[in-house]
Parts: C-alpha cells; structure tokens; sequence
C-alpha cells in the first residue's frame, strides 16, 4: 500500500475528483464526436484528436506535473518512439503533440484502462507472427490517414533512469511501409519532487503494482517535473535494415538521458 499520510488523501481525492471532471464528459463527447467524424473527415479524427490532447494537457496540469518541452514535434505524419518509464508517460507525451498510441495487445483487457485506450484509438499489436501482415496494413492504414504513431522500443517500462535496449523487431512494420517514411526520437526525463531521496519516484516498472503507485504519485505536493526531449526525425530509408534503424534511434534517445535530470524551477 502507498504511504499516504496528512493532507495527502485530501489532494488525492481532489485530483481524482478533478480527472474524473475531464475523464467522464472526455469519454461522451469522444463517443459523440466518432459518429460524426466519417461524414466530414472520412477516416481523419481532427476534433477528437484535439480533444485527446486538450483533456492530456488538463490532466498533466491537475497532476500538477512541472513540463518542459526541448525541441519541436514533426509536422509531419510517421511514428515517433520513446524510452518508457511510467504510466505518466502518456501525459508527458500526449501534452505534446496529437499522437495516436500503439501498445501491445494484453492492454486491451485491462480494466477501465483498456476502454479508455480503446476509445482514444490506441492501435494494439501482437507479437504473434501470424499477425504480421495484418498489423502491418493495419499501421500503414493509420499513417495514410496523417496520424503519428507512438510506440515503446524498449518493450517494457523501466526506472526513468536508463534506456534499454530497443528492440528491433518492433520496427520490421516500418522498414518497408513507404518510402520517406520519417521516425523522430524523443527522449522523457522525470524529475523527481523536492526532498524526495528516491530519484525514480515516477518510475513504474517490473512487478510494481499500478494501483499503489497511482497514490504515491497523485497523493504528492508539491510535484516534480519532467522534460520531453524532441530530437531530429530521421528517414527509415537511410538504414540498410530494421537493426541499424533501432540502433540509431536507441542512441538518440539515449543521448539525452543525463546521469541525474535537473528541472528549472
């Protein structure tokens, strides 16, 4: 259980009170707002794309989480791919740009979690090979349709204080989807709150349960910080393969990661 003392529980439930402010009219004007979009946009989603990134930038700031974006997102469509440390990702990131999420299949079924990824378009992946090509018509269809796809190389979620390696198969999509196909690295960096000694306080990863972790973060006051760091997009046709591709993009990301992350007040 997450160690919530004091005034904690009353900023707790303020936050999970405010969220659920956005969340709940977010989720109906989603659904309303699916059924209109085909008539004028065909397979294009420009107002529920706005509304995602506007009720990211609400939550991001009911958190209370210090932002600070290096660097300019692409304009362009193509996929963007990060290091992965925390649930908190998905604000950090969605607060930047209009992204659409790819996560592995098993999020489909998560309680509450799945419906709400279901909902904001997230296109989920196997790691079946029986499902490569479909996957593969399926990532294609959303890239003719101008969206940014943001996905996790890593694989898993970390401590927010390394990269691990990427992992090369997750690009095999992309290497051969169009030509000029464009992949900009982007590098999170989470900073801890003030008097906090732990520097992973964001971090969620291995066997840590979600729940808990929830209440230490939104429990917290004041909040740390965290800095999304956008490097230059590179074309997937200058790499020879799926391999060199991973490689330089695992070393972009990694480029920017400092030994201890330090925020601006």
């Amino acid at each position: 259980m997450a160690h919530v003392k004091g005034t904690g529980w009353l900023i707790l439930v303020l936050r999970v009170a405010l969220l659920l402010a956005i969340i709940v009219p977010g989720v109906i004007a989603v659904l309303v707002l699916r059924l209109a979009e085909p008539f004028f946009f065909d397979r294009h989603r420009p107002w529920t794309a706005r509304l995602q990134r506007w009720a990211i930038w609400a939550g991001l700031h009911v958190i209370g989480l210090r932002y600070r974006r290096e660097g300019r997102p692409m304009q362009s469509h193509g996929a963007v791919v990060a290091n992965h440390a925390s649930w908190m990702d998905i604000f950090a990131l969605g607060a930047g740009q209009a992204i659409t999420f790819v996560s592995k299949a098993e999020v489909a079924g998560w309680p509450g979690i799945g419906f709400l990824a279901r909902l904001v378009g997230t296109v989920f992946i196997s790691r079946d090979p029986r499902q490569a090509d479909a996957q593969r018509n399926q990532l294609k269809a959303e890239l003719d349709a101008g969206r940014k796809l943001l996905f996790f190389p890593e694989g898993t979620s970390t401590d927010g204080m390394r990269v691990l390696p990427f992992k090369s198969s997750l690009f095999a999509a992309f290497t051969d989807l169009e030509a000029g196909l464009r992949i900009q690295p982007v590098t999170v960096v989470y900073v801890a709150p003030d008097g906090v000694e732990e520097p992973r306080f964001y971090g969620w990863w291995g066997d840590m349960d979600l729940g808990p972790h929830m209440l230490q973060v939104l429990s917290r006051f004041p909040q740390g910080g965290v800095r999304v760091i956008y490097h230059e997009p590179i074309s997937v046709s200058d790499y020879p393969d799926r391999k060199a591709l991973a490689r330089a993009l695992e070393a972009k990301v990694r480029s920017a990661m400092p030994p201890e992350a330090a925020l601006p007040g």
